[in-house]
């Protein structure tokens, strides 16, 4: 991280940062729920299929962890991609 950054910078950063761990959070949650309803579906019915969803979920899930806590921070894809669609934008506004 650039250890200049201006303090609109430290703020727009810090937002993105909690946002996405904000976006975790929720993802978590939801996972929670909805594959406690699925426990309780399959109980009723005598089988545990709920498992299969809340593996194949829970990967996902460990995967977003991993993106949102463990991936380097700044590696700034987004931002890449941003700056693209930007630069695709303007040369669209100045085609006549």
């Amino acid at each position: 991280m650039n250890p200049a950054m201006t303090p609109e910078q430290i703020e727009r950063v810090a937002r993105k940062r909690a946002a996405r761990k904000m976006g975790w959070y929720i993802h978590a949650f939801v996972y929670i729920a909805v594959n406690i309803g699925l426990a309780v579906l399959s109980s009723f019915s005598g089988r545990h299929w709920a498992l299969f969803p809340a593996l194949g979920w829970g990967l996902g899930l460990l995967i977003h962890g991993l993106v949102v806590f463990v991936a380097p921070p700044g590696s700034g894809f987004r931002e890449r991609m941003v700056q693209r669609e930007r630069e695709q934008l303007q040369q669209q506004q100045a085609k006549p």
